[in-house]
């Protein structure tokens, strides 16, 4: 599993979000130079591709590329895979405008297989203590049902089961879509 920092699985997760992928705005607390050097990880490792912005549709600039043209940010599919969301089909028709490699490790990625996460244990009485009985219910849970239960917004929803769910605590949560009910999320029973 790919690790991404909780400033960059908020990006591609508020981009996932978003019918045309664009990952901007960037967070509030994203300024300047640090900025600059989150998206370029992210541009480097294919989880974010630059492509024209289309001015008159309002696109976000990310940068201006000199000849009166911008370019925006798109999350890839390499990008909602890690963070465990898979590209819907209707969802691909901005993005692809470069190709980005997806079997091929970043350059910087590490040699040899990832180390395990670090086993840790939830909190009783939490958000994430709620979320995670949600999703061991044989029935599991929607986006939606997390949000009414824990006040979240569903792109919150997403990074808590994709960062602190997958990636910290280690446990594999699960999707299918469900007839009548839309995407259902589950962790197995404990």
């Amino acid at each position: 599993m790919t690790k991404l920092s909780d400033t960059q699985a908020l990006i591609l997760s508020a981009a996932a979000q978003r019918e045309d992928r664009i990952a901007l705005p960037l967070p509030e607390s994203l300024r300047g130079g640090a900025a600059a050097k989150v998206v370029g990880a992210m541009l480097a490792k294919g989880f974010l591709e630059e492509v024209d912005a289309d001015m008159r549709k309002g696109e976000p600039v990310w940068r201006e590329t000199g000849d009166g043209h911008g370019v925006t940010l798109v999350a890839t599919d390499a990008g909602l895979a890690a963070i465990g969301i898979e590209p819907d089909d209707a969802n691909t028709a901005r993005v692809g405008t470069t190709d980005v490699p997806t079997e091929e490790p970043a350059p910087d990625a590490p040699a040899g297989p990832e180390a395990a996460p670090k086993a840790r244990t939830p909190r009783e009485g939490t958000k994430q203590a709620t979320l995670i009985a949600m999703l061991r219910t044989p029935d599991g849970a929607t986006i939606e049902e997390i949000m009414a239960a824990t006040g979240w917004q569903s792109h919150t929803v997403r990074g808590a089961m994709a960062g602190a769910l997958k990636k910290k605590l280690g446990l594999e949560v699960t999707s299918e879509k469900v007839e009548n009910r839309g995407r259902v999320y589950k962790l197995p029973a404990a």
